[in-house]
């Protein structure tokens, strides 16, 4: 569930090391995002899930902000994104 390397950022070159620092915040969102619902879940704690549950609703925007920014970074990333959506709707028969 939860990304566990951190990339070696003297490793890569700079335009990709951004590229990735973006890649692994997406990750560490969707990552959370998924454990404060899973635990809001679990709880019976009406305030607590609602806690929860706003949290992740703040760590879904975050997921947005370091999208944008990996969409302006990486074209390719725009073109692929773009293909899986026309073949999901193409399979969907939208």
């Amino acid at each position: 569930m939860f990304a566990k390397e951190l990339i070696d950022l003297e490793k890569v070159s700079k335009e990709m090391s951004d590229k990735e620092i973006l890649r692994f915040g997406l990750a560490a969102e969707l990552d959370a995002i998924n454990f404060y619902e899973q635990m809001a879940e679990y709880t019976d704690d009406e305030h607590i899930k609602g806690v929860l549950l706003d949290v992740a609703k703040e760590e879904k925007e975050h997921v947005g902000e370091f999208q944008t920014l990996l969409l302006e970074k990486d074209p390719q990333q725009v073109e692929e994104l773009e293909e899986g959506k026309e073949e999901v709707m193409e399979m969907l028969g939208k």
